[in-house]
């Protein structure tokens, strides 16, 4: 069995959105650190989440290397091919057979030969006319599902392996229990279905698989050329094309001699069959029903690995156009695939209403009045969201009211806490919020007001309460902030700063009272010129005092020299 499970998630991709969460029908999604994984546990490889991925973080399990090592292992490698491939591939079934042969396969097999199979032995069984439920084997993805989440319904799935598995069987009794099936088709949970059943399938391949692995080796269909010989194996198959289409396997069963008092229903979609099932009595049941359900909306034709450029009715118009009657058809199946089918429910825990109501109040729902079931953390109610969290496959922050509240409790708290006033106005000026340093800033004797109302001044015009609305309509028009220091009002200074908080209809501020701060700098800076005063006035004096002495200096220096020129005899001592 392969460790990897078929759907995983790419981590650094998800968005935080949830949008698996809410689209999948078992909640087999974990959001740890907001991103989200599947549960392999819980989940049915249906793939829906797969396609409503918008970031496309779900990716789908590469299996080609697998089957390339099944290539190398085992001489001879055939081709299950589902019969949906007309719907994907735009080329005749030659140039397609050609493809896979290039690739190293043996042979090439139409799936619809298990398929034509599983119909003539489930008409068998219900000709036995059983006055209960029959539900297909078929569909991997709706076997599970019942497994997991209606264990009471597992008696009713029929006994008979799917059609791949069929198909692999009958391929095996033809060529040799030794060779090797690899299935080819729109399905992921065949992926589930081959790592389960390794004797019978190898390996499953999607389409987007196998036609990268035809780009890996350079293999251009249209290019091909083909020869005569070249076509399915072991033979055509007939009216088991028509499985792929919603219904299909009912058609089969019908033309397989099915008696008409037998009721045939056809459900697809797993909610769709999850509520055909709803409040139903197996035990109150006084008809055969036979119920061909499929977890692909509109059939395996619309499986998450189809041709997602291809209209969805051009791909079920090519697949009918493969399809081919037989004038007769076998009352005995060559071969079967008995299967019995095991329940293997989910072990929910039953948490007590003391742990339920701790996990509700770590996301705000105190009484049954905080329970919105809103729905925005994919979860159908707050209680189950309640139950995600105690089962650890949800976080808190999941809840949006919670978060909306937390954030607004957060930012009410900043506004209180915050010297500096704060208010934000619409694009008509009226106040949608201000803070408690705001109205005693402008508007004292609207103090106990503001307090004594839980919306405090919203609502009130702006150009009431402050003189300098020119800044704001300024801001609301050009979409640029504005920064005004020491702005006069009356007898005060201000330090405003006005910005944008959403284009043209919100416009906010943050406005310091600087008039204290200015008179200190006012009154530092007198101080200080006072001194600078002082001690140029100092410098000045001991400049004059230098100059004063240095004049004496030089007065006092030049009369003794002239009195040295003046008597120089005198100065020199006689010589004899």
């Amino acid at each position: 069995m392969n460790s990897q499970y078929p759907i995983y998630t790419l981590k650094n991709e998800c968005l935080d959105c949830y949008k698996c969460v809410r689209q999948c029908p078992m909640k087999a999604i974990r959001i740890e650190n907001g991103h989200a994984s599947v549960i392999p546990e819980k989940c049915i490889a249906c793939g829906h989440c797969v396609l409503i991925c918008p970031s496309e973080a779900k990716k789908i399990r590469n299996d080609i290397n697998k089957a390339r090592a099944v290539l190398t292992a085992k001489k001879r490698v055939f081709v299950s091919l589902a019969p949906s491939w007309a719907g994907f591939w735009e080329c005749g079934a030659e140039k397609l057979i050609a493809a896979f042969k290039r690739l190293g396969f043996e042979g090439v097999s139409e799936t619809a030969l298990g398929a034509q199979e599983v119909s003539i032995e489930v008409t068998k069984l219900l000709s036995k006319r059983e006055n209960k439920i029959h539900i297909s084997s078929a569909c991997p993805a709706i076997v599970d599902y019942v497994r997991l989440y209606l264990p009471e319904y597992t008696e009713f799935i029929t006994p008979v392996g799917s059609p791949a598995m069929t198909h692999a069987k009958l391929l095996k009794k033809r060529y040799g229990d030794d060779i090797g099936v690899v299935f080819v088709g729109p399905c992921i949970a065949k992926k589930n279905e081959a790592d389960r059943t390794p004797e019978l399938i190898d390996v499953s391949l999607t389409f987007q698989e196998a036609a990268q692995w035809m780009e890996q080796e350079s293999i251009k269909i249209e290019d091909l050329e083909v020869e005569d010989e070249t076509r399915f194996v072991p033979k055509k198959a007939y009216e088991g094309a028509y499985y792929p289409i919603e219904g299909g396997m009912n058609k089969t069963i019908r033309l397989s001699g099915c008696a008409k008092d037998i009721q045939l229903v056809s459900v697809s979609s797993v909610t769709a069959f999850r509520d055909s099932l709803q409040n139903l009595d197996p035990a109150k049941i006084d008809r055969p029903i036979f119920i061909e359900a499929l977890a692909c909306p509109g059939g395996c034709a619309n499986g998450p690995c189809k041709n997602p450029k291809k209209p969805g009715i051009l791909t079920m118009s090519d697949i009918l156009r493969t399809v081919k009657l037989r004038e007769d058809i076998p009352t005995e199946p060559e071969v079967v695939v008995e299967k019995e089918f095991t329940e293997f429910p989910q072990n929910t825990r039953k948490y007590t209403p003391e742990e339920i109501a701790e996990a509700m109040a770590s996301i705000g729902k105190h009484g049954v009045e905080d329970e919105i079931n809103c729905g925005g953390c994919g979860y159908d109610t707050c209680r189950q969201l309640a139950e995600a969290l105690l089962s650890g496959d949800a976080e808190p922050s999941m809840c949006v009211s919670y978060m909306r509240k937390l954030a607004i409790r957060k930012a009410s708290a900043m506004l209180r806490s915050m010297p500096s006033a704060i208010v934000m106005a619409d694009a008509n000026l009226n106040i949608i919020e201000t803070n408690e340093a705001f109205v005693r800033m402008f508007a004292p004797d609207l103090l106990e007001i503001f307090k004594d109302r839980p919306e405090g001044l919203a609502g009130g015009a702006l150009d009431r309460v402050v003189p300098f609305t020119d800044l704001f309509k300024r801001t609301l028009k050009s979409g640029k902030d504005i920064h005004k220091e020491r702005y006069a009002v009356d007898k005060n200074l201000y330090d405003i700063a006005v910005f944008e908080i959403e284009r043209n209809k919100i416009v906010g501020a943050v406005i310091t009272d600087v008039t204290k701060t200015e008179m200190k700098r006012e009154q530092i800076a007198r101080k200080a010129h006072e001194v600078i005063e002082k001690n140029i006035a100092t410098v000045q004096n001991i400049a004059c005092l230098l100059g004063e002495h240095m004049v004496d200096t030089e007065l006092l220096l030049s009369q003794i020299e002239q009195g040295y020129e003046e008597h120089p005899e005198e100065d020199e001592p006689e010589i004899k």
